[in-house]
């Protein structure tokens, strides 16, 4: 019997309906770039798939996000207006941080329906086999660009992993439930 994934606190998805889109994207960007030079197995990974243009459909959060691995970019769009794509992959938030982190089988949040597919299927196993082999740590992609902000960082998404229950770091053996 699996443990449900957490939900991402209502207040925080409604608190991020006021965040004008550009500086998000600034970040977006820079994270995307950073993933890109850090990993480079992961667009090697991804072979022709790399080109393809990925949604990523936060369903608890106010905007969808266009991930484009070639050129490492990802910029956040209104929900209202999705960008043109190849494939869609769209849950709660919680389901995507798990299976980035390896907290969650990629697989299992597929079949349990916890992440939906649309489009170009193959591309997003591609992204998702990528992904597991990178290793992949937000916590500690974030803490790369914030310079001498990294530890005060690290610290606070290490409270807001243990308030919320989202995975903001890699899981460990030990982490895993």
């Amino acid at each position: 019997m699996s443990v449900p994934l957490p939900r991402l606190p209502r207040a925080l998805g409604l608190a991020a309906r006021p965040l004008p889109l550009p500086p998000l994207n600034l970040v977006l960007g820079r994270l995307t770039r950073r993933l890109a030079g850090a990993h480079p197995t992961l667009l090697r990974r991804l072979g022709d798939h790399a080109a393809r243009r990925f949604l990523l459909d936060p369903t608890d959060l106010p905007w969808v996000l266009l991930l484009h691995p070639g050129p490492a970019t990802m910029t956040a769009h209104p929900r209202a207006r999705p960008p043109a794509h190849d494939a869609r992959i769209a849950g709660p938030l919680s389901a995507f941080l798990a299976m980035m982190h390896g907290a969650e089988d990629g697989d299992a949040l597929f079949f349990s329906r916890d992440l939906t597919v649309e489009g170009d299927t193959a591309a997003v196993l591609a992204l998702r086999n990528a992904m597991d082999d990178a290793e992949l740590d937000l916590t500690e992609e974030l803490a790369a660009l914030a310079g001498p902000l990294a530890s005060p960082l690290r610290r606070m998404l290490a409270g807001a992993e243990r308030a919320t229950g989202l995975h903001l770091h890699r899981a460990e053996l030990g982490d895993l439930p």
